[in-house]
């Protein structure tokens, strides 16, 4: 790792979270409306507990906030809440519509930014922008009953944030140390006009204690010999202080308000909203007694145009005499820190605007950790003690082995809060360049025996754990062992080894599973590409009896290429991995042949008229057809490709020995790959699926700015689509089509679309290809860039031109704004003093314009922009 300093020193002591990581951004931002709290009896997610609903609902399995904090077991957990004095409800937290309310889909409907975080989140800064006046609950829900072809109605479009009649809410954490929690919450007033605002810092407890016997219910008091102190008590956590300087105590507890949900009697005398329906009510609906397992300091204040206002609290093991001496000390130096950590991660030689692009996807990426429990079991039968839930629909029944109790990396802690097996493989590959502790932990962890299913697939998400997501596990486990081993001087062969025992039993379920014919020819379905085909790739029409994937059988090359690597790393120190890497030699041979010669009927999947790999189906006749959809389908193939050098060969004799034997038996495999007989000037062999004739086509068609290449990266669907639609008649009309931007298509809801955006992730791998190609290939061979226009690159080149495309998304353009919000025709973002540097990561941009489209948070795998720049600028 190349950080040296106090951030670093914190981030390398053991057992992390029960020290500097035991505190960190681990709610969510969304617990409402998920699979996790979904008691309805037909698994109506999104409706069983919504918006409205969720102030009053004390969650089952997880709690939600605006910049919350919590313990790494989410024990006790720390947020603010605002009011402007003209909601009919506390800002606790944030707003947004449904998958069935939204015309794309589920979607935010905030503006918030996650400024910056350190690895161990020993500072952290958040930043809420909320309205002077009532916030348009109604008209965004209103608003956005339109059609699929329409565009969303987003809340700047409200005119709520005209003339700057809002508050910036600054949430900033400090540590003083692993259990001392600073909270600063600072509000401006950006308006003409002066505003109220209340300001509520909340404490409480997750409300652990209903559903386990063992526990009690924690209490919060007030000191009785210190004023302004609470003092928490939990048998789970011990004893907490919480110190505050002025404001009015408010205290409930964490308890569902059966009466106004359920209408039955309530459990309890002050139930969860208590706080909301007295704040904004009068209701006497806190204890006046002053107990609870919730709290909240009120504050009120009225600022003037430009004012500020800040409120402190602080959480404590230690009982302090004077809590606040040295409060703004401690804020200076953990940002000092903060500031010397990314200057020691980003090289100064990077521009600074990409400086701050990356440090902001870093951020964002870190404060997108939670707190994610979820047992499958006591979900579908209840815990002990516990009546057994009444469900028709029993989601995921094939994973009760399934039980995750761990802080793990989202794509969107508001629109995906959940995990996501291939998004979380992408965050690791970023997650290595701030933290490589926690990216070797996130790679196993969910391949640990409670995670990974028994028959070896490895979850997918809580909607369907059983859905298949591309196989890059391996990659990313690939990708973290050689940047730790870059950085430390060392390769971690512990995690190495432990990771790979267990990708040998995933790799044997895509195997029986996948192959069910045992051709080398896999199927996985739409492979998180969702609506990328002519047809939903789960559910094929009928007549049609198999389907071969040239996606997924280039992620299992891929896949097979990755073991090989790895196991080649492996026999460096234990020979018994020779014997393993020759087998993994022998089936990505077998791979690469099986693409080229499906069964006896000698058919390929790479068409030699369209110099393309297609999707190949067979129908009941025994007929079959390529679907000839010039998509990224057609371009993952290259993915498989690594460059390994003689002198592993040398000292690996009996691999070598073994590798020699299959080629001689088999000479029409090797011919398919570079061979071991032939290196290049440097000593490297290519292992490639697509080499010579097939790339040098391929990438034709890839940097073709009438097809593939965009202004801002590679397409997901050529945009040859746009004007020739491919359509395929069978039992139906199937029918695909360039869309730059959202999908008209609702085969997968309304907010995924890979008939034409850019996607990070694959442009990510694209590029990276590329320069492995580069490393094998050099200066000696030159492409098109673009096609057509007589300007030859080479492929190192060709990867620093695509990252420039890339990088121009986060860049200004002539109108001032950054690229990605080209069609904001209210200029906020582009003339508002206090919008125009903030940052947002969105999952997918619009193929034409560069616009940022589906999840705005989803720093996950777009943080990869971070990993782009940094490597651009090593060159």
């Amino acid at each position: 790792m190349k950080q040296k300093g106090p951030e670093a020193q914190r981030l390398h002591t053991e057992d992390n979270y029960r020290k500097w990581k035991q505190w960190g951004p681990y709610l969510a931002e969304r617990q409402w409306g998920t699979v996790r709290e979904d008691y309805s009896l037909y698994g109506e997610s999104w409706e069983f507990i919504d918006h409205d609903k969720a102030r009053s609902n004390a969650f089952r399995w997880g709690e939600e906030g605006i910049g919350g904090f919590c313990d790494s077991r989410e024990i006790l957990c720390m947020a603010p809440a605002f009011w402007n004095g003209k909601d009919p409800i506390l800002k606790e937290r944030l707003f947004g519509l449904t998958n069935n309310q939204g015309n794309h889909g589920e979607d935010v409907k905030e503006l918030y930014f996650h400024q910056v975080s350190t690895p161990t989140h020993s500072y952290n800064k958040y930043l809420y922008k909320y309205p002077h006046n009532a916030f348009p609950y109604s008209d965004l829900v209103d608003r956005n009953r339109r059609s699929r072809d329409e565009a969303e109605y987003e809340i700047l479009d409200t005119g709520c944030f005209k003339n700057n009649a809002y508050f910036d809410c600054y949430i900033e954490y400090a540590k003083a140390d692993v259990d001392g929690i600073l909270l600063k919450v600072t509000v401006v007033n950006r308006g003409e006009k002066a505003a109220d605002i209340h300001v509520l810092p909340h404490l409480w407890y997750r409300n652990f204690w209903k559903h386990n016997k063992r526990f009690e219910r924690p209490s919060m008091r007030l000191s009785t010999s210190q004023d302004e102190t609470v003092i928490a008590r939990s048998v789970r956590n011990g004893r907490y202080y919480f110190y505050h300087e002025g404001g009015e105590q408010l205290f409930c507890e964490n308890e569902t308000n059966n009466k106004r949900i359920y209408n039955v009697p309530n459990d309890v005398d002050y139930v969860k909203d208590g706080i909301n329906n007295h704040v904004i009510n009068g209701e006497a609906s806190v204890n006046p007694d002053k107990t609870g397992s919730k709290l909240a300091i009120w504050y009120k204040f009225s600022l003037k145009p430009g004012e500020e206002r800040s409120v402190k609290v602080r959480l404590s093991k230690d009982k302090m005499e004077s809590p606040f001496q040295g409060f703004d000390d401690i804020f200076l130096q953990r940002l000092q820190e903060c500031e010397a950590f990314y200057n020691e991660t980003i090289e100064a030689h990077v521009p600074e605007t990409h400086q701050k692009v990356a440090k902001a996807a870093f951020s964002g990426l870190l404060w997108t950790k939670q707190f994610y429990y979820y047992d499958v079991f006591k979900w579908l039968f209840g815990g002990p003690g516990e009546p057994k839930p009444d469900r028709i629909n029993l989601r995921n029944y094939s994973w009760q082995h399934l039980t995750n109790r761990h802080v793990i990396s989202m794509p969107d802690k508001w629109e995906y809060p959940w995990y996501a097996a291939w998004d979380l493989a992408f965050h690791m590959a970023s997650f290595v360049e701030i933290d490589p502790y926690f990216a070797k932990e996130q790679l196993q962890l969910v391949l640990q025996e409670n995670y990974m299913h028994p028959n070896g697939q490895i979850p997918a998400y809580e909607w369907n754990f059983s859905d298949v997501n591309p196989p890059v596990h391996s990659w990313a486990v690939w990708q973290v062992y050689e940047k730790d081993k870059e950085y430390t001087g060392k390769g971690d062969t512990k995690f190495l080894e432990t990771v790979f025992q267990k990708l040998l039993i995933n790799f044997t379920w895509w195997v029986n599973q996948k192959d069910k014919n045992g051709i080398d020819l896999f199927e996985g379905g739409f492979l998180g590409l969702d609506n990328i085909g002519v047809f939903d790739r789960n559910h094929m029409p009928p007549g049609i009896t198999r389907m071969q994937q040239a996606d997924a059988t280039s992620w299992m090359a891929m896949f097979t290429l990755n073991m090989l690597r790895m196991s080649l790393e492996l026999a460096k120190t234990n020979k018994i991995y020779e014997e393993v890497a020759a087998k993994f030699f022998r089936h990505f041979l077998n791979i690469a042949w099986a693409m080229h010669h499906i069964g006896q009927k000698d058919i390929s999947l790479w068409d030699d008229e369209d110099n393309f790999y297609y999707d190949v189906v067979e129908m009941e006749s025994g007929a079959t057809e390529r679907l000839k959809v010039r998509s990224l389908v057609g371009v993952i193939p290259m993915f498989a490709v690594e460059i390994m050098h003689e002198d592993l060969f040398e000292e690996l004799k009996k691999f070598r020995r073994k590798a020699n034997e299959i080629i001689r038996t088999r000479p029409d495999l090797a011919s398919l790959i570079s061979n071991l007989d032939h290196t290049n000037e440097e000593g490297n062999y290519l292992f490639a699926i697509m080499r010579g004739f097939r790339l040098e086509h391929l990438l034709k068609r890839l940097l073709d700015e009438d097809e593939f290449l965009s202004d801002y990266g590679i397409r997901s669907l050529s945009k040859y689509h746009e004007k020739h639609p491919f359509v395929f008649l069978y039992h139906g009309h199937h029918q695909i089509q360039y869309e730059p931007g959202e999908s008209r298509s609702n085969m997968f809801g309304g907010n995924s679309n890979w008939r034409g955006p850019i996607w990070m992730p694959l442009n990510y791998m694209i590029i990276q290809s590329l320069r492995k190609y580069y490393k094998f290939y050099g200066d000696k061979y030159t492409y098109e860039f673009p096609t057509g226009s007589g300007n030859k690159l080479t492929l190192k080149q060709i990867a620093n031109e695509l990252t420039k495309r890339l990088v121009k998304l986060f860049e200004r353009n002539e109108d001032g704004k950054y690229q990605y919000h080209s069609d904001d025709e209210n200029h906020m973002f582009a003339k508002e003093e206090h919008f125009k540097s903030e940052h947002l990561f969105y999952e997918f941009f619009d193929g034409d314009t560069g616009k940022g489209l589906g999840a705005s948070h989803q720093t996950g795998w777009t943080a990869l922009i971070a990993n782009l720049i940094m490597e651009m600028d090593e060159d």
